[in-house]
């Protein structure tokens, strides 16, 4: 049976986050551009995490669905607004900065990227619109994701390195 991107999916996710005894569900977005450029942000040095480039994501907040949380988490971390979620791309589990076992869950988006990208400060410093090569500044984790994201855009012998 195959799930579309909807309620179906995201209540599989949580379930099987779930049997999997995740305590925090983190949403992240791998927004691009119509030149195949997906857009990173790098971790504020005094943050969890500092200096790591990243997908835009956030924590799902108690009530809320997967979907309704990655369209204001985009929104609070970029200014950006989502045009439309595409596709589940897959998820990892890590460790957070309260020692919850965390979950992303992670969806190929595209957003207005006319607008200019505003970042939180107190979260993020830098941003970048990267190419294939500058994609390889994300963890291993992010670039199965973005692996997973070039197969399904039609991009055949184009995957991330590790």
């Amino acid at each position: 049976m195959t799930l579309t991107l909807g309620t179906d999916l995201t209540n599989e996710l949580i379930a099987a986050a779930d049997r999997d005894s995740i305590t925090k569900y983190v949403v992240g977005a791998a927004i691009h551009d119509p030149e195949g450029r997906v857009l990173i942000m790098r971790r504020a040095a005094g943050d969890f995490m500092g200096g790591l480039w990243e997908l835009p994501s956030g924590s799902v907040d108690r009530g809320e669905g997967l979907l309704e949380a990655l369209h204001r988490e985009v929104k609070e971390e970029t200014g950006l607004q989502l045009v439309t979620v595409e596709s589940y791309l897959g998820h990892f589990d890590y460790t957070s900065g309260s020692g919850k076992r965390a979950r992303q869950f992670t969806f190929a988006a595209t957003a207005n990227v006319a607008t200019t990208v505003r970042l939180s400060p107190d979260e993020h410093d830098a941003y970048l619109w990267a190419d294939e090569t500058e994609q390889n500044r994300v963890s291993e984790d992010v670039r199965t994701v973005l692996g997973t994201w070039k197969i399904r855009a039609g991009r055949p012998g184009r995957h991330l390195q590790a």
